[in-house]
């Protein structure tokens, strides 16, 4: 089992949309990359404790090989806008990989490079050695599945999930 804590806008897009992929064993929603200890959700939405929020995921790679986990991340997310994801605003919706070691590293490094042909101007994807990740609270684990028919997540996550479940068939779940 591997993981990969990446951050991309808001968790529960990257939570919905990883959770429908043969080989993903779990998806943890939290924040990462701040000073901060032990932050809560509100404090992470000032945008003043440097945290993202961000999806530790866990993964089986003879199942879903390491470059498809990373690409779905570029295929979900518009790694081009600084500090957002359309109208998410702010620090704490950056687009960032959290490597653990330089194997890792390397992989994120090679995996935005790929992106980088996928998508019209400069990819603003951060590199960043992962620090503490805190769980988020219990109420953004699997947020879609538990509210289907919220507004955010008809509009924004959704649409998503929609388009990896096109583009990656061979590694969606029955």
């Amino acid at each position: 089992m591997e993981s990969f804590v990446l951050a991309g806008g808001c968790f529960w897009c990257l939570d919905a949309v990883y959770r429908t992929l043969r080989g993903v064993h779990d998806v943890v929603s939290g924040y990462t990359g701040g000073s901060l200890p032990n932050p809560s959700y509100e404090l992470v939405c000032t945008g003043a404790t440097g945290h993202a929020e961000a999806v530790r995921v866990d993964f089986d790679p003879d199942v879903i090989p390491r470059e498809v986990i990373l690409d779905v991340f570029f295929t979900l997310h518009d790694p081009t806008q600084l500090n957002r994801q359309g109208a998410d605003v702010g620090t704490q919706y950056r687009s960032a990989m959290f490597f653990e070691g330089e194997a890792q590293r390397e992989l994120f490094e090679q995996a935005r490079e790929r992106a980088a042909d996928w998508w019209p101007g400069e990819i603003v994807t951060t590199i960043e050695p992962l620090g503490e990740f805190y769980r988020a609270e219990e109420y953004h684990q699997d947020f879609f599945a538990k509210n289907p028919g919220q507004g955010y997540c008809l509009a924004v996550a959704l649409p998503k999930v929609n388009k990896i479940r096109r583009s990656y068939t061979d590694y969606i779940v029955a």
